[in-house]
């Protein structure tokens, strides 16, 4: 098995089908999007497949640590994942290929007016001992 994490993009990603932005949905599409994404984990957790999922806020800080004292806290002109990343779900499957199986799926979730959103997911393997990253730092 490897864990790979579904990451659904507010923005940065290709425009989906159904691209209205989710703050011009009705109470009843957002909460018909919110259930398909829980029945969607429920059905994962039966088969093993499901280790967790978030949606985020899209409030946020850049924090680094500069010495003694208090962190900066940053909010500067420079790309942020508030503004880019909206939720994301980690699983646990047999391959590449199941994981972007059930990102396809998960792409599908309703949206405005009932319709698929049929949105973009970047699906990103964990980082293991087995990776190409630790193939090239071993040679």
């Amino acid at each position: 098995m490897a864990k790979y994490l579904l990451l659904k993009h507010y923005r940065g990603a290709p425009a989906s089908a159904n691209d209205v932005p989710m703050d011009q949905w009705t109470p009843d599409e957002v909460a018909a999007h919110i259930q398909y994404m829980v029945d969607f984990a429920a059905r994962l957790e039966g088969t093993g497949e499901f280790v967790d999922s978030q949606g985020l806020s899209p409030e946020g800080n850049f924090v680094r640590y500069d010495g003694e004292g208090r962190p900066p806290v940053v909010d500067g002109p420079f790309a942020e994942t508030k503004d880019l990343i909206a939720g994301w779900m980690v699983i646990d499957v047999d391959s590449l290929e199941r994981a972007h199986e059930l990102a396809a799926e998960l792409s599908a979730a309703p949206g405005a007016g009932g319709r698929p959103l049929h949105e973009w997911l970047e699906v990103r393997p964990f980082l293991t001992m087995h990776s190409t990253v630790f193939d090239r730092v071993a040679d």
